[in-house]
């Protein structure tokens, strides 16, 4: 009997996304809110997201349901895109998890920011230098 909810937690920077993919019509829902109304007008932080589904040609037949928190905008994009990713390789990992693969999403970004250092402005920038 075929599973009929796959599961995958996608990480990015400080971003965490726990995503569902159902079979259904190709909606997008993000902590309760559509793909649009989540992004608003950041088309490329959209597409960002959709790709995983155009790549393997499944973006008609799976729903996905995504909770997302931390992290800003890109961030949240990215985690949604490995968990995405990671989903569809439970779903089909025969069919999907090469093409995935080579195109790196199922690789985490292991990316993080620098911590900040003592007597710095930010993790490597020091006050401007004066000679007198």
């Amino acid at each position: 009997m075929a599973k009929t909810m796959y599961q995958a937690t996608g990480r990015r920077k400080s971003s965490v996304a726990r995503v569902r993919l159902v079979p259904g019509t190709g909606r997008i829902v993000i902590n309760k809110r559509d793909l649009d109304d989540y992004f608003g007008a950041k088309e490329l932080v959209k597409n960002e997201v959709k790709r995983p589904l155009e790549m393997t040609g499944t973006l008609g037949q799976f729903d996905v349901l995504a909770t997302v928190n931390g992290g800003g905008f890109t961030g949240q994009a990215g985690a949604l895109r490995h968990g995405i990713s990671r989903a569809l390789c439970e779903a089909d990992a025969d069919a999907y998890r090469a093409m995935l693969k080579a195109a790196g999403f199922l690789t985490r970004d292991s990316r993080m920011k620098e911590r900040k250092k003592p007597g710095l402005k930010k993790a490597r920038r020091a006050s401007q230098f004066s000679k007198r």
